[in-house]
């Protein structure tokens, strides 16, 4: 696996940070290209082809708790959530301890903590139209997906298509998985899904959480 360089350029620029906040603002979501260091990137996807190879990721599925269960038929990725294990992942996971201050600031989200985790969806494989939390009662408040594959071909498939949040079959955006780009959008009220794929596809999906706890335990088990 690739060694990634701390001293290469930041995660986020000051500008991607406010151009992300003002999107979130205006319409809910927002999607950059070229906004996640290309290093990063490289070491990101280096690592999690390597999890792949070995079979160390294990098949997603839907619901939490004791709702878990797979549905190949709904979601086709195999994950490992991050534990910052590697120089990358701690990177990654401190430029996102960032942007939630900076979304707490200018938002006042009282955002907690943050998780996340590596998705590899192997060539056939989507992931269904969802939302990635339900009103009034869960705690993931704004989801992310950060995109590793280098140049991604035109017709390789696995596009996220975002819907418009009061019309769920309207298109409002489409955003090819290109090493770099990165999307977040209100966890509540954005459906989206991952349109099948036609190569491995490689990204970091995550969740900017409030705190949900309950005596004493932190809610929801992931």
């Amino acid at each position: 696996m690739m060694a990634f360089n701390v001293s290469s350029s930041p995660v986020f620029t000051p500008t991607a940070q406010v151009a992300i906040v003002d999107a979130l603002v205006e319409q809910g979501w927002y999607v950059g290209q070229d906004v996640i260091n290309r290093d990063l990137c490289k070491a990101l996807h280096d690592e999690l082809l390597h999890m792949a190879e070995h079979d160390a990721l294990e098949e997603a599925g839907i619901g939490r708790g004791n709702q878990h269960h797979l549905r190949k038929d709904i979601r086709g990725d195999a994950i490992h959530w991050l534990d910052r294990e590697s120089e990358a992942q701690r990177y990654y996971l401190n430029a996102m301890g960032e942007l939630q201050q900076s979304l707490n600031q200018a938002l006042f989200l009282g955002l907690f903590e943050y998780e996340a985790h590596f998705a590899h969806y192997p060539a056939g494989a989507f992931y269904q139209r969802h939302l990635d939390s339900f009103r009034g009662r869960a705690n993931r408040v704004i989801s992310t997906v950060g995109y590793l594959n280098p140049d991604w071909p035109v017709g390789g498939g696995g596009e996220m298509v975002i819907y418009h949040p009061d019309a769920p079959h309207k298109e409002i955006a489409r955003v090819i998985p290109e090493a770099g780009t990165f999307a977040c959008f209100l966890s509540e009220t954005i459906p989206h899904e991952v349109l099948p794929t036609r190569l491995p596809r490689a990204s970091i999906a995550g969740w900017f959480r409030r705190n949900a706890s309950l005596g004493g335990v932190l809610d929801p088990a992931r």
